[in-house]
Order: C-alpha cells, then sequence, then structure tokens
C-alpha cells in the first residue's frame, strides 16, 4: 500500500515505521508525510531517509475545512490509500474521514476507551490504574474512540513518573503500529461495527511480553 503518515512533533512512531519498511518487515510505501508544524523533529528523519513531505499549516487557511481539504488533496495526488496518525496533535472532521472511509488509522498511549484525548499517561498514572498500555484504532469523528484494532498491556509500576510510563509504553507503540499496517495491508483486517477482526488468528490484543509476527 501507498502509506501517507500525518505528524506534528519528533516523529519516532514514524521512524518505528520506517525501519519497518526499511527492514523488509512491512512492503508498503511511505508516499507522503504531511506535519502541520515547521521545524519539527519529525522533518529531519523525513530527510535522513529521503521520504517526501510537506508542511501545510492550519494558519494558512480560513478555516478548518479547507485546512483538512489541502492535505487530503496532496494525499490524494500521492496515491495515498492509508492514513496513519503518528502523533498528529489535531481532531479530524467528516471532512477528511470522508475522503478515506475506515482508511484512517492512529496510535493513542491508553487502552481506549480509557484517558482518551492530551496527557493520557499521566492521566493514567493520577487515577491509579495497575494496567495502561496503548491502542491502534480507526479514526472516527469521536475523540480517540474508533474501533480498536490492536491494544498492548503495559503495567503501571508503584515507582512509575509519567516519564517513565510514557517511555514504556511508546516501545510497545513501535511495535504495534507497524504490525496493524502489516495485518490492514494483506487485507486480513475486518470490521463489524466496533469489533474488529483480525483474520488468520491473532485478535489483536498484545500482552506485556508480546510475541508478535515480525515486529
Amino acid at each position: 500500500m501507498n502509506l501517507g503518515v500525518l505528524v506534528s512533533g519528533r516523529g519516532s512512531n514514524l521512524q518505528a515505521i520506517v525501519d519497518a519498511v526499511e527492514g523488509g518487515k512491512l512492503k508498503d510505501r511511505i508516499s507522503l508525510v504531511v506535519s502541520d508544524k515547521e521545524g519539527v523533529q519529525a522533518i529531519e528523519r523525513c530527510k535522513r531517509h529521503g521520504l517526501p513531505y510537506m508542511v501545510i499549516k492550519r494558519k494558512d487557511f480560513l478555516s478548518k475545512e479547507e485546512f483538512e481539504l489541502a492535505i487530503v488533496k496532496e494525499l490524494k495526488r500521492a496515491g495515498v490509500e492509508l492514513v496513519v496518525l503518528a502523533g498528529f496533535m489535531r481532531i479530524l472532521s467528516s471532512t477528511f474521514l470522508n475522503a478515506f472511509p475506515m482508511k484512517v488509522i492512529n496510535i493513542h498511549p491508553s487502552l481506549t476507551p480509557a484517558f482518551q484525548g492530551l496527557n493520557a499517561q499521566r492521566q493514567a498514572i493520577e487515577y491509579g490504574v495497575r494496567i495502561a498500555g496503548c491502542t491502534v484504532h480507526f479514526v472516527t469523528e469521536e475523540l480517540d474512540g474508533g474501533p480498536v484494532i490492536a491494544q498492548a498491556c503495559v503495567p503501571v509500576l508503584p515507582e512509575d513518573t509519567e516519564e517513565s510510563l510514557s517511555h514504556r509504553i511508546l516501545s510497545y507503540e513501535h511495535r504495534i503500529l507497524p504490525q496493524v499496517i502489516s495485518w490492514i495491508s494483506q487485507g486480513r483486517v475486518k470490521v463489524d461495527g466496533r469489533k474488529v477482526i483480525v483474520e488468520g488468528g491473532e485478535y489483536g490484543s498484545i500482552p506485556f511480553n508480546p510475541n508478535l509476527e515480525d515486529f
């Protein structure tokens, strides 16, 4: 598949996808990276790996709709078939999602529907949960509320800080995001209402010590 990756910051999940492609674990191609901010580390990663990228800033458009349509135009021009939100810090509306129906996925650092939105790791620690983690889900207009494709569970340790928990969760984000892209690329992901089935035996729930196929 041709992948479009949307970023806003350091791009560590972008790097995980790049590493999987360059290592032969993903047979897909990153056709375009779009950042809504200039000067972020994700752009430097694009330059280092020779990835096509663009900066499309919200402030350059009169409305959110025009901003989203501009991104859609460039993704379509690049032949993108699956859009991956990899630290993209904007909520997409139906204007964007209708252009890629059930072809937009996101990685979120919690076990959704728990702790949606910003600072999910801090929310988990403050709430006192014993298990946190990360989720790859289809994007809908509900914030971090789309059908769950895969999750990784990470224990919250008594001594954890927001930083330490975030670091451990991130290592699993880097594993399940490329895995989900691989499943979708192989045509193995089916959606029935809110239930996502990965054909071939995997359910899409990754334990703390996962035995992933290739990632």
